[in-house]
Formats: C-alpha cells, structure tokens, sequence
C-alpha cells in the first residue's frame, strides 16, 4: 500500500530554501507516487503563496505570519521574526488536523532544532507513530542547544523519540548520540546539484551569468554558492583580497542578514570594488554562475555537509575549505590527509593567509589543480549522486516504517 508521511520543514520551495529543502526535493521527486505521498508542512512568508499547493510530490501545507513579497532580511524583522518560534506549536497543531484527514503513516523531521520539537508534540498524542529525524544542520552544535534551551525538554524528545536518525555526516551522527539517541542512525548524505553532476547548463545559460557578473577575460573570480551568514566565514574571503592581485575578485552568490556588514567589511578594507553580492539566485541559476567561477571559496566556521562544496566539486572548480564538521568527510587536503585521494585545499577556519597561500598555489599549478579537480568530481559521482541517495533513503529508512499508529 501507498504510504502517506508527513514532513516538518521550517522553509521550502519555491522560496527561503537551502541545502535542507533541496534535499528533500531532490529525494521526493525520485521515489514512486505509486508507492509515498507525501505531505509538508513549512512557513508561508509570503501571501501571494497558497495556503495549500503540490510541488513535485508534495503536497505544501503553509502556515504562519506572511507579508507581500518579503525579502530575506524581512525574515529577521517584526513580525516575521516571530515565525520561527511560533512554528515549533502551529506546525504541531496543523499536522494533527492534517492527520485526521490523511492519516498518516509516518512523520518526517528536517532538522532537529527547528521541525523536532513539532514532531515531539505530535509523538505525544500519536505515540507509536513511526519518526524519521534527518539531522542537517550546519550551524554549530553548542549554538542550536543555547537556543533551544527553552524548549529543552520538548528538543530532547525530538531525538530520543525519533524511530530512525538520517544524518548526513559523521558530524551530525555523533551529534545525535550525545543528545541521547539510542536507536539506529543510518549516515545518508546530501548530493550536488544534478545540472553540476549532469552539466546540462546551457551555453546560452552560462553567457547570460558571465553578462550578469560582467566577467573580464583577464580577471580571476573567486565565488562561493552560500547564504550570507556568519557560520560560512564570507569575511575571512574579504579580508584574504587584500592579499591577494587586483586581477582576483570576490562573487558571492546568495542573500542572507550579513549582507550589509560584508559590504561594510569590503569597503573598510579598500576592496569594494572587487565584491559582487549577486542577492538571491535560483537554484536551477545557480550552476551558471558556477561556470564563471575559477576558484570556489568556503571557509566555513560549521557545516553538517555542504552541498555547494559538493555541487563545486561535480563542476571541477577547485575548492579552498575548512574541513569544519562534515566537510570532513569529502574534502582531503594531500598535506592534511596523505592516505586519502585529494579533492581541495584544505585551510583553518579565520586564517585568511591561508586562503591566499591556497588561491596562489592553484594558480600556480594549473596542471596539478585540473587532476585535483577531475578526482573531486569522481568522488562525487561515486558517493554523492541523488538518484543512490533516494534508493537509500527507501531502502533504509522508509521501508523499514512498519507500525503504524
């Protein structure tokens, strides 16, 4: 029989999304309509969205504060702001309506610190219910629990409550057992975007990026594919500029609340000119823009994966990272990790010398950086390809969701 589960996810298409969201998107879309309906229940944002709508194969139920048309700083202002914290009890009360009209066969967290606690609630009337917990989180481990702090009890139950943990790295594995889950945890890991792994961007696609980005054909681009926030380090890549050749510039494709303060970075440190903030990209854009790049920059202070790393590796691009959380587990740096099959650079986090001795280096070696990055984009058509990632979630978590409620 068809199963029916229900999936907590704070955002979802076709705005406010990352690797989370895409994840879900990129799993969905691939397994039968014959065999899963799924349903989601996610912010709405904006009120030009429907309340209720099907994207691939899921159904969207949207909840919560809107406004037309917000931007991404909106989220972070009055009354939008208060969307996050509210979730965690109205997407609790709209998943047991929903249940009385679909009943569901499973639920299915995104993230523990901000769909876990609904799904704990819901554990609370529907005990026996089958709950998947996917851990993606990238922010660090230390800084979710001080949020989550009033909510402590209800955030421990979104662990130990949970049927199955899917986390995407050892990072986040290891995460779940300190936070007290004592069930099994099955390591399935996120995949780069399918126009990286496929290279189907268009010439005509790719032309319009480089038109946008006004590329010259003398100048390097250094990019990073991440939304503007603290935890992906933009800022240690603005002030390594300032080392680094007039001819080398910085792109940063993405929106995010520190917009305003790397552009005030930039500009105090004389290399405004030379930091393009593209604002929000389209994911299906996205890979276009990639196709400029020479370099891709992403010094990260945290990370559960990092599916632009893995989306910069499908496409070749030569990688400069930290190997914070689960970067760990694809980026191998020959000075760092001898035993391994080098696929990047390797650079602390904060060390913005680092970055230039590694952008020099590339430059440096043309021929030695093309091999890295022909063995990066192997490693991820071996290991992080969606197509594999879906037959496992199927194989390993949701055939597995036998009792129901």
């Amino acid at each position: 029989m068809k199963k029916r589960v229900l999936i907590f996810c704070l955002s979802y298409y076709p705005q406010f999304t990352s690797g989370a969201e895409a994840a879900v998107k990129e799993i969905t879309d691939r397994l039968s309509v014959d065999e899963f309906e799924f349903h989601l229940v996610t912010l709405r944002y904006d009120s030009a969205l429907a309340k209720e709508e099907r994207i691939g194969n899921v159904h969207v139920h949207r909840i919560g504060i809107t406004s037309l048309h917000p931007t991404f700083q909106d989220l972070g202002k009055m009354p939008l702001h208060l969307n996050k914290p509210l979730y965690q009890f109205l997407a609790a009360f709209k998943a047991l309506q929903l249940q009385r009209r679909f009943h569901f066969d499973a639920i299915w967290s995104v993230m523990a610190h901000s769909a876990g606690v609904p799904a704990a609630i819901f554990k609370l009337f529907y005990p026996k219910m089958p709950y998947v917990l996917t851990l993606q989180e990238g922010d660090p481990a230390e800084h979710i629990e001080r949020v989550m702090k009033p909510l402590w009890p209800l955030f421990t139950r979104a662990f130990t409550s949970a049927t199955v943990v899917q986390a995407i790295s050892e990072y986040l594995a290891a995460w779940a057992r300190r936070r007290g889950f004592t069930g099994p945890i099955e390591i399935i890991r996120n995949g780069a975007n399918p126009k990286d792994v496929n290279e189907s961007a268009s010439a005509e696609d790719v032309a319009k990026a480089m038109l946008a980005l006004n590329k010259q054909p003398d100048e390097i681009i250094l990019m990073n594919t991440a939304r503007l926030v603290h935890q992906k380090g933009h800022d240690t890549v603005i002030r390594s500029l300032a080392s680094l050749p007039e001819y080398i510039r910085l792109v940063l494709v993405g929106d995010g609340d520190e917009r305003d303060s790397l552009e005030a970075l930039a500009k105090q440190l004389g290399v405004a000119n030379r930091v393009q903030f593209t604002g929000n990209i389209a994911r299906s854009e996205v890979t276009s823009y990639r196709k400029c790049a020479d370099i891709f920059v992403g010094p990260s202070r945290s990370e559960g994966l990092g599916n632009a790393f893995l989306s910069a590796m499908a496409s070749r691009l030569p990688v400069i990272a930290t190997q914070e959380g689960g970067i760990a587990d694809f980026l191998f740096d020959a000075k760092r990790n001898p035993d391994k099959p080098t696929t990047g650079w390797a650079v602390d986090k904060d060390q913005p010398e680092q970055i230039v001795a590694a952008v020099k280096e590339i430059l440096a070696n043309p021929q030695e950086t093309q091999r890295i990055g022909e063995q990066a984009r192997t490693l991820i058509l071996k290991e992080y390809e969606w197509g594999a990632i879906a037959a496992s979630m199927k194989e390993r978590i949701f055939s597995k969701l036998r009792t129901k409620a």
